[in-house]
């Protein structure tokens, strides 16, 4: 015997292999989101090397700076009127010194505040010095003379006017981004400290390097084929604000800072939301697009304002993983497919007998019990289809004998008002339909004076008067069904051949209880029975109830004549 349960387990085991390719697909995602995971520490790697190396780089640079500003601002609080030519000439010395072991030193300038300088006229190197390494290759500086200080609203000197006290009143040392040289059009970026003597401004001492000594930092940064790093401004005001500094496949050193094009829109949202965060000591993670291109990336601020972004295309990140993948969706596709036709046809196999039943079933319910179940397997379903044949053998004995009770009247054993209620509903449901036209009449009856039997004679003679009178309308109307629908009442629905000779049988019926009541002798014995008949008329009859109640109406015309009479 092939049980239901050995096919369970069967469809359980195909159930199984498939999880087994469901948990490889998954595996397969789950090496790719390492992959992603992977490839974003790689950036997070890059982006604190690239950002370590920059701001050695820069630290290199102000360290100097900071460290020969605070040997002037040392030498000016022992410098008087008289030796102030000799401050100068001292400071170059320490200048030149620094300037010679900064890597990428294309400047080096300290300038005294005209308010200051103005005070030694006669002192040539009163104004300050501004020396210049005109090429990359030069060990040595020039002497450029000092830089002109004019007004802070001309645009030139912003290496002084943004040290000044009314821009700097905190006395800090900045960066400035980058710009192009005043003195001989070179793109520069600078770090500047403010000079003070007891609290009196003296001036700007500064160093400017060369834009591409950054730029050699950055080209280094490289990860996979088109992985590579860039730096924008990260802070500023909002012109310069997202702008780019550096890239390695853009030109910008040959384009005005002006025209410097802004970061991609994904890289503006990035920088909000570092400089918005208080915690920026780990890298920030994010994504977007750059010429069409979607790319993984990863920023961190620099100390001089800007942000280091190091970025890689999403295809070269996920180029391994997404192949994998497809080899292992073609592989457990196909799979897969196998497997769905097979349990397809096992199911169709195990199902059938499953879905003769439920034929059966709906059968049975619309009242059909000639249905026979064929399955003779030799299993459960075997069982139960030769159960519920013999179900239904059963069921629609019981079925018929329900019926004779629940719809005859049990003294006159014609039909009763249930009856009459389903009739009703069925015919309805072909009035309401525009297709169908059916001819039909109801025969109203309405058995006279059973009361007064009743009460004079008693019951069993009222009994066998209501008897008699559906005896005589059976008899008469043989080929119609009839129905007891009160205590007195009967109707008749005339269809066929009794509704072709409904007047007919009608006369007839008066006729005969007119007979019988000549040779009656005791009042039970009599049958004084009023009848109406009445067509249904689809002009005028929305429902049954319609005619019946014309029916009724005329049964009781006929009442009121025959009493007239008596």
């Amino acid at each position: 015997m092939h049980s239901i349960r050995t096919k369970t387990t069967l469809l359980n085991a195909i159930a199984i292999v498939i999880a087994v390719f469901v948990a490889t697909l998954i595996g397969a995602i789950t090496i790719a989101n390492l992959g992603h995971n992977d490839s974003e520490k790689s950036l997070n790697l890059l982006c604190e090397t690239g950002k370590n190396n920059l701001n050695y780089y820069f630290k290199s640079v102000s360290q100097s700076i900071d460290t020969v500003s605070s040997i002037i601002e040392d030498d000016l609080k022992k410098t008087d009127d008289a030796d102030f030519g000799n401050h100068m000439k001292r400071a170059f010395s320490w200048f030149q010194e620094a300037a010679k072991h900064t890597n990428g030193a294309l400047t080096y300038y300290y300038r005294i505040d005209p308010n200051i300088s103005n005070n030694y006229p006669t002192d040539p190197d009163a104004p300050g010095f501004y020396w210049v390494r005109e090429n990359e290759t030069d060990t040595d500086f020039v002497d450029y003379g000092a830089t002109p200080i004019t007004t802070d609203t001309d645009g030139s000197c912003k290496w002084f006017w943004d040290l000044a006290p009314a821009k700097n009143p905190d006395k800090k040392s900045v960066w400035l981004s980058p710009y192009i040289t005043d003195r001989f059009n070179k793109y520069v970026i600078s770090y500047n400290t403010p000079i003070y003597k007891n609290n009196t401004f003296y001036g700007v001492a500064g160093m400017e390097i060369r834009y591409l000594a950054m730029g050699n930092q950055i080209n280094d940064v490289t990860l996979m084929k088109h992985g590579y790093a860039f730096i924008a401004m990260g802070q500023g005001n909002e012109e310069e604000k997202g702008k780019l500094v550096y890239h390695p496949h853009l030109d910008l050193e040959n384009t005005l800072p002006s025209e410097w094009p802004a970061v991609p829109e994904g890289v503006k949202k990035a920088i909000d939301k570092y400089y918005s965060s208080s915690e920026r000591n780990e890298p920030i993670h994010f994504e977007y697009k750059y010429n069409g291109v979607k790319k993984h990336a990863s920023m961190l601020g620099l100390s001089n304002d800007m942000v280091i972004v190091v970025g890689i295309p999403f295809a070269e990140v996920n180029g391994p993983w997404v192949k994998l993948i497809i080899q292992i969706v073609i592989v457990s596709t196909i799979i897969l497919v196998v497997f769905v036709l097979i349990t397809v046809l096992y199911t169709r196999h195990l199902t059938k007998p499953l879905k003769d039943l439920t034929i059966a079933a709906e059968e049975v319910n619309k009242g059909n019990y000639d249905v026979v179940i064929k399955y003779k397997g030799n299993d459960e379903i075997g069982v139960l289809a030769s159960t519920v044949n013999n179900l239904i053998d059963h069921l629609e004995g019981y079925i018929g004998d329900l019926n004779s009770l629940a719809y005859a009247d049990a003294l006159t054993s014609v039909r009763s008002k249930s009856a009459y209620d389903i009739f009703e509903r069925e015919m309805q449901v072909r009035i309401d339909d525009k297709n169908d036209n059916p001819e039909f009449a109801i025969a109203f009856f309405d058995c006279d004076d059973l009361k007064d039997i009743n009460d004079r004679y008693g019951h069993d003679k009222g009994d066998v008067y209501l008897k008699n009178s559906c005896h005589l309308i059976c008899r008469i109307f043989q080929h119609s069904p009839i129905y007891r629908i009160g205590g007195d009442e009967f109707v008749v629905v005339l269809m066929g051949e009794d509704y072709q000779h409904r007047e007919k049988l009608k006369k007839q019926f008066i006729d005969k209880s007119a007979e019988i009541c000549s040779f009656a002798k005791e009042p039970w014995e009599h049958i004084c029975v009023a009848v109406g008949i009445a067509v249904y008329n689809a002009s005028i009859d929305k429902n049954v109830e319609d005619v019946l109640v014309r029916a009724d109406h005329l049964m009781y015309e006929n009442k009121r004549e025959r009493k007239s009479k008596k």
